[in-house]
């Protein structure tokens, strides 16, 4: 097999403007793409001898450099969650806040008449659900509390996917006249 010529002498210099053009458009951040571009050459450069010599040396790099962006979002987003973002702001007093913890409300700092609410509301729609037909509140209830996938359904109740979906709207339209006439009026 012929050994195919490459020159990471000059990588820089013919494909960086490229490279950068390419990874800036796709992470938004010229020091991640920088990053991103480095170790792209620093992977060439340590996979020469892998080059085949089947696409152009550009195309190469640029296949290093997608798979190097791949693992960027993979590595940014398994980590999501871990951090939190928080925005500092001074007020018309000149004193410093946190805007997180003063502007947001939290979730979970729920009052007795929340709680109340969130009841009737429950216990409303259930009341709707009741007065559908038999048919419809089975197909609504099993689809959209019960997460059961529409093959399951449809097996379960003999009938096709495009008759769920009529039975279902046919459900949420009930179910939102009734909690019109019940609930918000």
């Amino acid at each position: 097999m012929p050994k195919h010529n490459i020159d990471p002498n000059n990588w820089v210099k013919l494909y960086s403007d490229y490279l950068f053009n390419y990874t800036i458009t796709r992470v938004n951040d010229r020091e991640i793409a920088q990053d991103l571009i480095s170790e792209t050459f620093l992977a060439g450069l340590k996979s020469m001898k892998n080059f085949k010599g089947e696409a152009s040396e550009r195309t190469w790099l640029i296949s290093i450099l997608k798979r190097k962006i791949i693992d960027y979002y993979r590595k940014i987003n398994s980590n999501k969650g871990k951090a939190e973002v928080r925005m500092g702001y001074i007020n018309s007093d000149e004193a410093e806040g946190d805007w997180l913890e003063e502007r947001v409300s939290d979730p979970f700092d729920k009052t007795a008449e929340d709680t109340l609410e969130n009841t009737e509301l429950g216990d409303a729609i259930y009341d709707c659900l009741e007065k559908l037909p038999v048919k419809q509140a089975d197909v609504f209830k099993k689809k959209t509390i019960l997460n059961y996938d529409t093959e399951t359904i449809c097996n379960e109740l003999n009938i096709t996917a495009s008759n769920l979906w009529v039975i279902i709207h046919r459900a949420r339209t009930a179910l939102a006249d009734c909690m019109d006439n019940s609930w918000f009026n």
